[in-house]
């Protein structure tokens, strides 16, 4: 299949707002438009990564490819959150202890990620509209559930399934209808209404938008399904926004660091943990903020890098094709 470079500009657009996200988390208390930006950007962001990570698991089911990916999943997790603890621990964060089970601040995506393709064994099965509205119903049902948390980040797996799921089921060709014009003008208007009924209307809680709670911590036991329901239609709606402006053309470089967006998701917490814990940064005005996306972009593209990639590529990937490419490379040049 040929790498459609849509795709790869989605995935380097959308990590950096991951990253930029999370740094700019501390800044959200107090300020309305940090808020804003914030709350914004986390109506669509992980739901777009899900619905491409969907797209992309065209190839699941069989028990070989399982065992592929929980060598590709489930390894890392248990590799990354023992060096997050142990980091954690050396840069004094206080909730630095954690089981193996309850997965440290972003590393859910991978343990999730795993049960998405495991539960596609079963789903796929049935027609398209089926599964989807299945899976809708269980993302809302779930919340009605205390006990259904953090924990194997199983409220996140059930509540983020069905973008998932979406991603699996649409063509291509579906995919690249956002690019319509229409589409394009009536995203601006879906965008800019969000972002002031976010800055406008009463406060709402974040805990909605990273479905790792029930209805009843979220203050919501007997509408909680009704909310949910307006948040995933929002999500829904959002990302098609998003989608439809992520540029078609080839960029070369830039374009290809969409290929290595699992190295920043994995490690950029090192950064973004080490800021929050030393207080490094503050926002008092339109420059610090775009300050903080400047050193997201330069954590990007420093974490896509070829070295970074060879150095991790053993704890990520199982393998060290980087490290031996680059040393045959040396040897080959040390013999001409």
């Amino acid at each position: 299949m040929k790498r459609n470079a849509f795709f790869d500009n989605a995935k380097i657009i959308l990590i950096f707002l991951v990253v930029f996200g999370h740094m700019i988390q501390p800044f959200v208390e107090g300020s309305k438009g940090m808020n804003t930006l914030y709350m914004w950007i986390y109506t669509f962001h992980m739901p777009a990564f899900i619905l491409l990570s969907g797209f992309f698991a065209k190839g699941s089911g069989n028990k070989e490819y399982v065992l592929k990916l929980a060598k590709k999943l489930l390894v890392p997790y248990l590799i990354f959150q023992i060096l997050y603890t142990i980091y954690y621990f050396y840069i004094g964060k206080a909730d630095w202890q954690a089981g193996i089970f309850y997965p440290h601040w972003s590393l859910w995506f991978l343990f999730s990620l795993f049960s998405w393709h495991i539960l596609l064994f079963w789903f796929k099965k049935m027609p398209a509209s089926l599964s989807i509205s299945l899976s809708i119903m269980i993302g809302l049902i779930v919340g009605y559930f205390g006990e259904i948390g953090h924990t194997f980040s199983l409220s996140r797996t059930f509540v983020f399934f069905p973008f998932f799921l979406i991603g699996y089921w649409l063509t291509e060709k579906q995919i690249m209808w956002v690019k319509h014009r229409f589409v394009k003008v009536a995203s601006i208007a879906v965008m800019a209404a969000l972002a002031a009924a976010i800055y406008y209307l009463p406060d709402f809680n974040s805990g909605w938008l990273l479905a790792s709670k029930s209805y009843g911590d979220l203050g919501m036991e007997n509408y909680g399904g009704i909310a949910r329901l307006l948040v995933y239609i929002t999500a829904a709606v959002m990302v098609a926004s998003v989608l439809a402006w992520i540029p078609s053309k080839n960029f070369g470089w830039l374009t290809n660091l969409g290929g290595r967006t699992l190295y920043v998701y994995l490690l950029h917490g090192f950064f973004v943990q080490y800021f929050r814990q030393k207080d490094l940064f503050e926002v008092n005005g339109v420059m610090d903020v775009l300050g903080l996306a400047a050193i997201t972009s330069l954590i990007v593209l420093v974490l896509s890098s070829k070295p970074v990639l060879g150095l991790w590529q053993p704890f990520i990937e199982g393998r060290a094709s980087i490290i031996k490419k680059a040393i045959k490379g040396k040897d080959h040049s040390a013999h001409t």
